[in-house]
């Protein structure tokens, strides 16, 4: 009888082994944010240049805000976009 001995764990547990849970985490919700900013932008329909002026920030940090690949955002930069946006962003220890 051939097991798998990993069916059973849990994604969570497998990244925790690996020693990337608090990267791949960081960057999943750095992800899904962007995502959402960029959802309110389209809905809204918001250009780019007029969510730069409302940061009051460049289209070059806005562009690294919006870019899935780029994990190294300040939560102060977060923050402006969601005001931007005419949101709150919410952060919690759970």
């Amino acid at each position: 009888m051939n097991r798998n001995p990993h069916i059973g764990e849990s994604f969570e547990s497998f990244l925790r082994d690996e020693g990337i849970y608090d990267e791949v985490t960081a960057t999943a919700i750095k992800r899904t944010i962007a995502l959402q900013i960029a959802h309110e932008m389209t809905t809204q329909k918001i250009s780019k240049s007029e969510m730069a002026r409302r940061m009051k920030t460049s289209a070059t940090q806005l562009a690294r805000l919006l870019d899935p690949q780029n994990d190294r955002v300040q939560l102060d930069t977060l923050v402006k976009a969601a005001s931007a946006v005419g949101k709150n962003l919410a952060v919690s220890l759970v």
